[in-house]
């Protein structure tokens, strides 16, 4: 039997439930399909325990700071199951309200996979069948796996969070976001880390800053391998060892993590047999309106190539329902100008243009600040190491075109700055403006 509905959403993830939320608000009869649990990869795999985990790295650093600067108490280690617990009591409530969320804005949530019989029809795995005139997909990503020998003996990001304890010596290999940000918690609870990277650290970020956090990482004990070519892992009496072909072999490692990359979830919805095309990894091809080759059928978040960021995937879907079903045939999200966060110890984030792709488009006229310090906290606690922010600017009036902070407090810092950014900041605006003092935010508006 064919149930009718004015959009079918396949994935509960962020974009997904964004969407729903928002079509169903403008009055569209709406299915949300997923067999898992709500909120996808952010919530339960991705930036929520990711953020919970870096919280606890913070306070564990937090404790050694206080004894530096005169507390009388010790540094204590983290209870790993007594903390797993509190970050699963949590996640479980946000799975509960966005239930609860759907249910009061009259969105029908399915809780089954789906793939396509045609451009307008979904067949659910109990073989039922659902119709729409528009179909969202936005079923996510997964961590990419590895045809190597061995590669089952280490886990991916999704298996961080299902640890029983804390690994001792760890083995990182990968250079991104998730590489990064791991290794930077990890130390600070108390692992040994050692990252394993093929080309550079954090493709996309601006080369100036990234080295500046690779000093800060490796003066915090990660040790670093660049150039790596991992061609073989197996397991000895004394744990893990990594074949490398370039740094020879390493270890062993109580744990390794994998951390090269995502792949689109896109095999299972047929979607060749409906002519929606589809990248050489599995991404679904979208224009900047979120519309696939085939009318009728979009995408957003994840499994598309856009930016993978959770607040992409939620702006990208709002705006597709406020275009479909809210009378705003304009509404799209302009992918221009968003700003990006990496947990590492300590934070890197940056809006615009890094200072390699602004010399790119705008050669000699383009002007940077820059300003090093060491912040306050640090400084009391003789802690060694310096924040660094950066100011890309271009032309005689100095418009801002990149601003990049690492940092304590970067990640709460940038947002408002990005605001600025995209309203066309000059640097004679922050020139203008008078500072807060004493912070480090303050850095970016004295800067000359």
């Amino acid at each position: 039997m064919t149930a009718s509905h004015d959009l079918i959403v396949l994935g509960a993830g962020s974009g997904g439930l964004a969407t729903a939320f928002r079509a169903a608000q403008h009055g569209a009869r709406v299915a949300l399909l997923d067999p898992g649990a709500l909120g996808g990869t952010c919530v339960h795999r991705g930036c929520v325990p990711k953020k919970a985990l870096w919280f606890a790295a913070q306070w564990a650093q937090a404790q050694q700071f206080a004894v530096d600067v005169g507390f009388a108490s010790q540094p204590g280690s983290l209870d790993w199951e007594r903390f797993r617990q509190v970050r699963t009591r949590y996640i479980d409530a946000i799975d509960q309200r966005y239930a609860q969320r759907l249910h009061e804005a009259g969105v029908e949530l399915i809780r089954q996979a789906g793939r396509f019989v045609t451009a307008d029809t979904i067949e659910l795995t109990d073989g039922s069948q659902l119709h729409a005139a528009r179909i969202v997909i936005a079923t996510g990503a997964r961590p990419r796996t590895l045809p190597l020998p061995g590669f089952r003996l280490g886990m991916v990001s999704d298996d961080v969070f299902a640890l029983q304890a804390l690994p001792h010596h760890l083995a990182i290999v990968g250079g991104g976001y998730v590489a990064v940000e791991f290794a930077g918690l990890l130390q600070a609870l108390g692992s040994e880390v050692e990252m394993l990277a093929h080309d550079r650290l954090l493709e996309g970020f601006d080369a100036e800053m990234v080295d500046a956090l690779q000093e800060l990482m490796a003066a915090q004990g990660i040790r670093i391998t660049m150039q790596s070519a991992v061609q073989t892992v197996h397991r000895a009496d004394g744990g893990i060892l990594i074949d490398d072909a370039v740094a020879g072999s390493r270890g062993p490692y109580d744990a390794l993590l994998w951390a090269v990359g995502r792949v689109p979830n896109t095999e299972a919805l047929q979607l060749g047999s409906i002519g929606v095309v589809t990248d050489d990894c599995g991404h679904v091809l979208t224009d900047a309106r979120q519309d696939t080759h085939v009318a009728g059928v979009h995408a957003v978040g994840d499994v598309t190539a856009r930016k993978a960021l959770t607040p992409v995937a939620v702006a990208a879907g709002r705006r597709l329902a406020d275009r479909l079903f809210g009378g705003q045939p304009d509404a799209q999200l302009d992918y221009e100008n968003i700003p990006s966060v990496v947990f590492s110890k300590p934070p890197l984030g940056m809006v615009g243009l890094t200072e390699e792709a602004a010399r790119e488009l705008h050669g000699d006229a383009v002007i940077v600040y820059r300003r090093r310090f060491t912040p306050m906290q640090w400084a009391l606690t003789g802690w060694h190491g310096q924040s660094l922010m950066k100011l890309v600017c271009v032309g005689s009036d100095e418009r801002v075109l990149g601003i990049h902070v690492l940092g304590p407090g970067a990640d709460e810092i940038l947002q408002g700055f990005a605001v600025a950014l995209k309203l066309g900041l000059r640097k004679r605006d922050l020139d203008a403006t008078v500072a807060i003092h004493p912070s480090s935010a303050e850095e970016l508006v004295l800067m000359d």
